[in-house]
C-alpha cells in the first residue's frame, strides 16, 4: 500500500464517526437534501474540487416523485436553521439536491467517477433507550426521517476519499468526478443526473454501499450482479360519485376500476426469459359507505432481471389499467414515480477491488461476485457507463447489522467506515496513481 495513501487514510478514520453522526441526526429525504448537499458542497470546494450544480447537474424534466413547492420550501428553511449555507440552498431550488466535483489531474489516464447516495428513509427512528443513536446523542431530530439505510456513512465516506485524493493530486493522472447523488430510495435520482451529463466521458465508475449482503465486517462483496430494473408509479381512476341507494346508475366505480386491474396485474404472465416482479403496494379509494366511489389510486411497482423484462411488464399494467377502466366507464391517469436500468457490475473491475481487499487483511470473506436481485439505482449510471464501452462495479462492505435496511432500529458498526473508506482509496489510487 502506498505510503502516503496509508498516512492519510488513518489521519481521516477518526473524523468518519463524527461525520456520519452529524448526517445521521440531520436526515433529509430524497429531493430535500438541501443541509446534506451544501456541507458536501462547502468541502468538496474547500478541498479543490470544480462543482456542478443545480439545473447543469439534474434535469428538472426528469425528475420523478419530487415533493411540492411548500414542502421543498420547508425543508429548504429548515435545512438553513439546522446550518445550510443560504446560498447554496437558494440554488437547490426546486429540490435540485444533486452535484458532482471533479478534479483533473492532467495527463493522459482515465476519467473515474464514483458515487455516493445523500439521501434518508421516510421512517421514524425507533425511541428504544439502548438504540445507540439515542444512547450516544445522534438520533434523527427530524420528523418522519431516519438514515434507516447507511447513505449518512456514504456520504462521510465520500467526503473523506475525497480529501484523500485532493491530498495526493500530484500522483495521479486522468480526472476524478464525484457524483453526490439524491433520491436513491425510490430510485429517482440517478436519471435526472445521467440526463445532465453525471457521467459522459466516464471510463470507469464505482459505487458502493454498507451492509445489504455483506452482513458482518469481515465480508466484503466486490461486484454485484443482477440488479433489477424497475418502475414505481401511482395509478388514478377517476369515476362519478352517486347516491348507492337511489341512483347507483349514475355513478362510475372508481374502485371497481382499482380492484379489477389490481388482481389482473397480478395475474400477468410470467416471461420465460427471466426474473419478472409486480407488487400492488397500496389501495386507496373510496368515500363512504353510501357513495358510489369517484376516485381510487393504486400504489404499485415492477421489476424485471432486465430492462426489456422490466418494460413487458409495466407495457401489461399499462393494458390492464385502461382495460380496467373501460370496463366500468371510467378514467385514468399514470404517474410514473421512479424507475432505473437493470445492470451487472464487471468482473475485470471486481477482481482488482477484491485484490485490494485481501491485500487489506481485515476482510476475513472476499467475494468477488454475487447476484442482487433488488434494485438500486446506481445501476443507471454504471449501465450507461458500459453502455458507451466503460466499466464499473458496485461494492458491498461489510457490517453486522441492529436491524434491516429501512426498519426504525437499523444501525451499523462504525469500523465498517474506516474498512470502507481505505478499500475505496486503494481502488481509486490503483486506477489513476502515475
Amino acid at each position: 500500500m502506498n505510503q502516503d495513501l496509508k498516512k492519510k487514510v488513518e489521519e481521516l478514520i477518526p473524523n468518519l464517526a463524527k461525520v456520519r453522526r452529524d448526517l445521521h441526526k440531520h436526515p433529509e429525504s430524497g429531493w430535500t437534501e438541501f443541509r446534506t448537499a451544501s456541507m458536501a458542497i462547502k468541502k468538496m470546494q474547500q478541498l479543490g474540487y470544480t462543482i456542478t450544480m443545480g439545473e447543469k447537474a439534474v434535469c428538472r424534466e426528469a425528475m420523478m416523485g419530487v415533493p411540492s413547492a411548500d414542502a421543498l420550501k420547508a425543508h429548504m428553511e429548515r435545512a438553513i436553521a439546522q446550518g445550510a449555507d443560504p446560498e447554496l440552498v437558494a440554488k437547490m431550488e426546486g429540490g435540485m439536491t444533486g452535484f458532482w466535483a471533479d478534479m483533473d489531474f492532467g495527463g493522459e489516464g482515465p476519467f473515474l467517477a464514483v458515487r455516493f447516495d445523500m439521501d434518508c428513509n421516510d421512517v421514524t427512528e425507533c425511541a428504544d433507550a439502548d438504540h445507540r443513536p439515542n444512547v450516544e446523542g445522534f438520533a434523527s431530530v427530524n420528523k418522519g426521517a431516519m438514515h434507516a439505510c447507511g447513505h449518512d456513512g456514504h456520504v462521510a465516506i465520500g467526503l473523506a476519499l475525497a480529501e484523500v485524493v485532493a491530498s495526493m493530486r500530484d500522483q495521479f493522472k486522468g480526472k476524478i468526478r464525484f457524483i453526490f447523488q439524491p433520491a436513491e430510495e425510490g430510485v429517482r435520482g440517478a436519471m435526472p443526473m445521467e440526463k445532465a451529463g453525471a457521467v459522459v466521458g466516464v471510463d470507469e465508475i464505482f459505487g458502493m454501499h454498507i451492509g445489504f449482503q455483506a452482513n458482518n465486517i469481515g465480508k466484503v462483496i466486490c461486484g454485484t450482479k443482477n440488479f433489477l430494473a424497475t418502475t414505481k408509479a401511482d395509478i388514478t381512476f377517476t369515476g362519478v360519485p352517486a347516491h348507492a341507494g337511489n341512483a347507483p346508475e349514475e355513478g362510475k366505480n372508481a374502485l371497481l376500476s382499482a380492484a379489477t386491474a389490481l388482481l389482473n396485474m397480478h395475474a400477468i404472465p410470467r416471461s420465460g426469459k427471466g426474473d419478472t416482479r409486480i407488487t400492488v403496494g397500496k389501495l386507496n379509494g373510496g368515500e363512504g359507505r353510501n357513495v358510489i366511489p369517484p376516485k381510487a389510486v393504486l400504489v404499485l411497482e415492477t421489476r424485471g432481471i432486465t430492462s426489456a423484462l422490466d418494460e413487458y411488464m409495466f407495457g401489461e399494467v399499462r393494458r390492464i389499467a385502461k382495460a380496467a377502466a373501460e370496463m366500468w366507464g371510467c378514467g385514468y391517469s399514470i404517474d410514473i414515480k421512479g424507475g432505473t436500468k437493470s445492470g451487472e457490475s464487471d468482473l475485470e473491475v471486481a477482481k482488482v477491488v477484491a485484490e485490494e481487499a485481501r491485500d487489506m487483511g481485515c476482510f476475513k470473506e472476499v467475494i468477488e461476485e454475487q447476484n442482487f436481485g433488488a434494485s438500486e439505482d446506481y445501476s443507471h449510471f454504471m449501465s450507461t457507463v458500459q453502455a458507451a464501452g466503460g466499466k464499473g462495479t458496485y461494492v458491498q462492505v461489510g457490517s453486522p447489522l441492529r436491524a434491516g435496511h429501512h426498519n426504525s432500529h437499523f444501525d451499523f458498526d462504525e469500523q465498517t467506515l474506516a474498512n470502507a473508506l481505505e478499500l475505496m482509496s486503494r481502488c481509486v489510487y490503483r486506477t489513476l496513481a502515475k
